[in-house]
């Protein structure tokens, strides 16, 4: 008999919350202050976010001298030197940038943080980050699906290729969108997560990520997420079109609609849904596993 394994149970006693996990400031090669930042996102009705300069960590106490605006600030970095680049959320100490990235992963780890690779298809030859490295690598918890800067970059902002490739290895790992956000003028509001959160605190907000308990989006809403045995209803407030995938990448349903009814087609190792909008609105759910039932 088979069974889904996914991250959307339990969707009680909390609340839906947007946030970004990818931004920089005059901290390092942001352009703004941490506090302008905070502002703008604030002011955008985000409700999480974390301050991830190259290799330069914000710990609690600095974030505490800043005002929230109402926010769960996380503290955190971006892995920068010697390597590709990796998110550290939740980041109580500085990583050291090694060159062997597993020993980085392993120290986030280690750390009680969480890594995440960051823009995997940046550069004219896509190969920021290469599905050999994301292949070898174990512990870090996902990578960006989405990476609003690389729009105006080499490359493309979008990673579901390489999430696919790893996905259908067996591989548990949840998509991510952020902004990388460096200026006020190009590179803010592009994406985002939508995570529920039981707890509006730093430890609420990481363990929501780490469960995989949030979708990735760029402007779709979705609203509602039931299983029942093999079976997905879906429900968005905005898509004009919703795509089911499984393995590879293969589609296997779609609707020109705000809602999907599917059942997972024998043969998937997991499946997942794209939700698309007016323009360049998208929304990633994370993967629903095909296992065994014990």
């Amino acid at each position: 008999m088979k069974t889904l394994v996914h991250p959307y149970t339990g969707l009680h006693r909390g609340a839906w919350t947007k946030g970004n996990l990818h931004t920089h400031t005059t901290r390092s090669d942001g352009a703004r202050s941490p506090q302008d930042v905070i502002d703008d996102y604030a002011s955008r009705g985000h409700g999480f976010l974390m301050l991830s300069d190259h290799d330069t960590p914000i710990s609690e106490a600095e974030l505490a001298k800043l005002h929230n605006r109402g926010m769960v600030l996380i503290p955190g970095n971006e892995v920068s030197d010697q390597g590709p680049h990796l998110l550290h959320v939740n980041a109580s100490c500085r990583v050291p940038p090694h060159a062997d990235r597993q020993r980085v992963i392993d120290e986030v780890i280690a750390a009680g943080g969480l890594a995440i690779v960051n823009h995997p298809n940046w550069y004219g030859s896509f190969d920021h980050c290469s599905i050999q490295q994301m292949t070898a690598w174990s512990g870090y918890v996902g990578l960006e699906i989405y990476n609003g800067t690389i729009g105006r970059l080499d490359g493309s902002p979008y990673a579901t290729n390489k999430w696919d490739m790893l996905l259908a290895q067996g591989r548990q790992l949840w998509g991510f969108a952020n902004d990388d956000s460096h200026t006020a003028k190009d590179d803010v509001g592009l994406g985002w997560n939508v995570a529920y959160i039981k707890e509006r605190t730093v430890v609420g907000v990481v363990n929501a990520l780490a469960a995989g308990r949030f979708y990735a989006s760029t402007g779709v809403t979705i609203k509602h997420i039931e299983v029942t045995g093999m079976h997905i209803r879906l429900e968005t407030e905005d898509a004009c079109r919703i795509v089911a995938l499984q393995q590879v990448a293969r589609r296997f349903a779609q609707v020109d609609d705000k809602v999907i009814d599917v059942t997972v087609p024998a043969g998937a190792q997991y499946v997942r849904f794209e939700c698309w909008g007016a323009g360049e609105k998208f929304a990633w759910t994370q993967p629903f596993f095909v296992a065994e039932e014990v």
